[in-house]
Order: structure tokens, then C-alpha cells, then sequence
């Protein structure tokens, strides 16, 4: 085999990204008429406890990928499972990708461009918690940012002292309330203390991401549809390399998610080929 591993590096570092920015979703109409901005936002936050799986798409930029799109699947309780299928739009042939989060182990797929580069092999296989190598699977980008619960990110509009309303409007078919805001990662940082340890654990989870990225403030437009539920979040903010703005639609809560792992025929596993390389 080929000493050199290429796989589309630019769509696969977009989707370790973007594979934690999704909430729950639902149909409806109108939330209460009297129900405030605030406590509007609060109650969907609240309601994305009960998730247990979604289903969602994504589009828009992310720093140094450029603009992105993503379908993806989720299944949160009882264990984890992840597939997406992203392309980089800027990123030319190289641009697509898809990953899978299995058994505690992440999958990149490259397709038959990264066929060619792999002796015929178009996955690459992340697993090095198995064989001690933490510190380089850090370094690689981290299964970390597909493990933490997507439902987190739409809780941070609670953190914002300007929630107001927008209006109404029809997302994919669905009826919503259009709210806005904006808030501070050091505002969020902050209120983790007044949280319970589990939602503390999951939003510190999530807050590291902009931290890594050097977002300050997000602006965040959130659509609330008649169960109570986000059916489409927005966010926006600088980052050291580029901007971040991202919107997220939800398709589909609580639906059955089965994840496969590729077949071993056609994966590279980096941890057992680093382990080789150690022993050389």
C-alpha cells in the first residue's frame, strides 16, 4: 500500500465540524400566543431533553471550508451513531465526503478518488482510544466533535438578554415563530455553573468548539414550530479563519437510526497503521 493517504481533507474536517450543530424537530403551528420570546426559547430547550434521534440538513460556511452543505442522521440515546454525507462546496473534487460514528469509532469515506490513493480502499478507519493514541487523534481533528449531543447548540439562545420575535414563516412546509438574538461564548461560560452537572458536561462540550475557533459572539435566529420544538436554528460569527454561518432544518425526531461500519475490505485503519509504524 501506498505510503501517502489522501482522503477530500476539506469536506472531512467541515463535517467533524458541522456534525455537532443539530436540535430536534417536529410540525405544528404557532407556539401560544402569549408566551413570551423568552420563555418561547426556553420551553424548546427544554424539549430537546426528550430527544433520542434526528435527522437534518445543513447548509451554509464554515471557517477555511468555505460554503457547505450536509445531510445527516443522529441517533443520541441509547448509544451513539452518526452518518453524513457533506460536500465542501469550494473545495472542487476534493470536496466531498461522507463519515460514519459507529461503535465509538469514526469512518471517512473519500469514494473512489481516495480509492486510487488507498490500493482500492476508500474509508479510513479513526479508533485510536483502542490502541492508545489519544493525543493523535486530537491532533487528526478529534471523533470528540461528532460525540457531543446536537441538541445542545439551540439551548444557547437562552443565554441572550435581546431574544425578540420576528415574525412568522413557513419552513419546509411547517409553520414557525422566527426568533433572534445574540449571546457571548463568555456569557455562556459563565452560566455553566447555574446548570445542572449534566447540561453543564454537554455545553461545556459544545462551547469548546467555538473557543478552538475564536468565536466571541454568536447571533443566532431560532424557528419554533407548534409542538414547541426548533425546526430550523441559524448561527452566525467570526472566526480566526473565516466566518461561521451555518443553518440547520430539521427532517425528522425520534425515527429509527441504524448505523453500518464500512466493510473491513475496503478500510484503512490509521490506528492499527500507526501502531506498525511504532513498532518498526
Amino acid at each position: 500500500m501506498k505510503s501517502s493517504v489522501r482522503v477530500p481533507v476539506g469536506a472531512s474536517a467541515a463535517a467533524l465540524l458541522l456534525a455537532a450543530g443539530a436540535v430536534g424537530c417536529s410540525g405544528g403551528t404557532d407556539e401560544s400566543p402569549e408566551m413570551t420570546p423568552a420563555a418561547a426559547v426556553a420551553k424548546a430547550a427544554k424539549n430537546t431533553e426528550e430527544i433520542d434521534s434526528i435527522r437534518y440538513r445543513m447548509t451554509g460556511r464554515a471557517p477555511e471550508e468555505g460554503r457547505v452543505k450536509a445531510e445527516a442522521q443522529m441517533r443520541i440515546k441509547p448509544t451513539l451513531a452518526m452518518s453524513m454525507k457533506m460536500t465542501a462546496l469550494d473545495q472542487g473534487a476534493d470536496g466531498t465526503a461522507e463519515i460514519r460514528l459507529v461503535d465509538k469509532a469514526m469512518y471517512i469515506g473519500g469514494g473512489a478518488r481516495a480509492a486510487k490513493e488507498m490500493d482500492g480502499k476508500s474509508w479510513i478507519k479513526f479508533d485510536m482510544a483502542a490502541v492508545g493514541a489519544e493525543e493523535e487523534l486530537n491532533q487528526l481533528g478529534s471523533a470528540s466533535q461528532a460525540d457531543k449531543n446536537p441538541a445542545t447548540e439551540s439551548t444557547f439562545l437562552t443565554g441572550a438578554e435581546d431574544v425578540e420575535k420576528v415574525g412568522t414563516e413557513t419552513v419546509d412546509g411547517v409553520k414557525t415563530t422566527h426568533y433572534k438574538g445574540t449571546v457571548t461564548v463568555a456569557d455562556l461560560e459563565k452560566s455553566l455553573g447555574d446548570e445542572d452537572k449534566a447540561t453543564r458536561e454537554k455545553r461545556k462540550k459544545s462551547l469548546e468548539q467555538y473557543e478552538k475557533m475564536g468565536v466571541d459572539t454568536l447571533t443566532m435566529d431560532m424557528w419554533i414550530d407548534g409542538d414547541d420544538r426548533t425546526k430550523q436554528f441559524r448561527m452566525r460569527g467570526e472566526a480566526d479563519k473565516g466566518p461561521l454561518d451555518m443553518t440547520i432544518t430539521f427532517l425528522g425526531l425520534n425515527e429509527p437510526v441504524e448505523v453500518t461500519a464500512p466493510p473491513a475490505k475496503d478500510t484503512v485503519d490509521l490506528a492499527e497503521m500507526m501502531k506498525e509504524a511504532r513498532q518498526g
